[in-house]
């Protein structure tokens, strides 16, 4: 892997559906405002786009709740893609209605065909390896498949244990710089993140660690001005997305997108 992880000349993005208020979440914090959704993800892809990056927006999938989070169902890499198999059961159709867009895009694209399960919020590709936190949406076999199918391009895969109450690993943390990470203090006192450069989000500010690095920007959820501070003071570029609607169903900002 020799371009840097944070360079991307594309992203595919899905317009929230109307059925997204009955998405699944961990605990009922209220219902999502679509209206507020829809102007929260405009900016969202207009924020991808000011880096110059083509957007391919999907339309909303009304049968498909939680088919706004795009980033579940495929993993992007610079030359192949491989198409996830979500743990969550009601998520299963949306990898073939996203599988005609990746192939439009890659020569080489693979499916995990399982028995086993994983989702693409679980992976944190670096400059130097594919990370993988094992939860309760990705199993050991769905790691497996995984790895036989990126080891023969070349890839290192470490598999790793995301947090018993945490959804996803990428929930806890984001890839800034090629050896950069930011990560909430739980999730790097398991040890995951040695020989990195981590950076630590607030107390309080845990969910502002699920951000991406997209070509010049840092963009994250806004309303966590510490974390969003001291990455300003470490010499990151900022952009703030309301994300009140989305984390009401899980959501964050690298759950919206699937770059490469």
């Amino acid at each position: 892997m020799t371009n840097p992880s944070f360079e991307f000349a594309h992203a595919i993005t899905r317009k929230p559906a109307k059925s997204v208020i009955a998405g699944l979440r961990a605990e009922d914090t209220g219902t999502p405002d679509f209206a507020q959704m829809e102007v929260d993800h405009a900016a969202y892809v207009a924020t991808l786009r000011e880096t110059g990056a083509t957007v391919i927006e999907l339309p909303a999938l009304e049968e498909f709740p939680d088919s706004v989070f795009v980033e579940d169902d495929a993993l992007c890499l610079k030359d192949l893609a491989i198409l996830m198999r979500p743990g969550a059961p009601s998520r299963s159709g949306e990898v073939a209605l996203m599988a005609e867009t990746i192939r439009a895009q890659y020569d080489d694209v693979f499916e995990i065909k399982g028995p086993g399960f994983i989702e693409g919020g679980d992976i944190l590709t670096t400059g130097r390896e594919i990370l993988i936190g094992k939860s309760a949406r990705t199993d050991a076999a769905g790691v497996a498949e995984l790895r036989a199918i990126v080891t023969t391009f070349g890839y290192s895969l470490r598999e790793v244990q995301t947090p018993a109450d945490v959804l996803h690993f990428k929930t806890d943390c984001s890839l800034l710089d090629g050896e950069t990470i930011l990560a909430t203090k739980r999730l790097d006192a398991s040890g995951c993140f040695e020989g990195y450069r981590v950076l630590h989000t607030a107390d309080g500010e845990e969910a502002a660690a699920n951000a991406i690095r997209f070509n010049q920007f840092v963009i994250m959820a806004a309303g966590f001005p510490k974390t969003a501070e001291m990455l300003r003071r470490n010499g990151f570029v900022i952009r703030e997305i309301n994300n009140t609607e989305c984390a009401k169903i899980d959501g964050g900002m690298s759950c919206l997108s699937l770059r490469f």
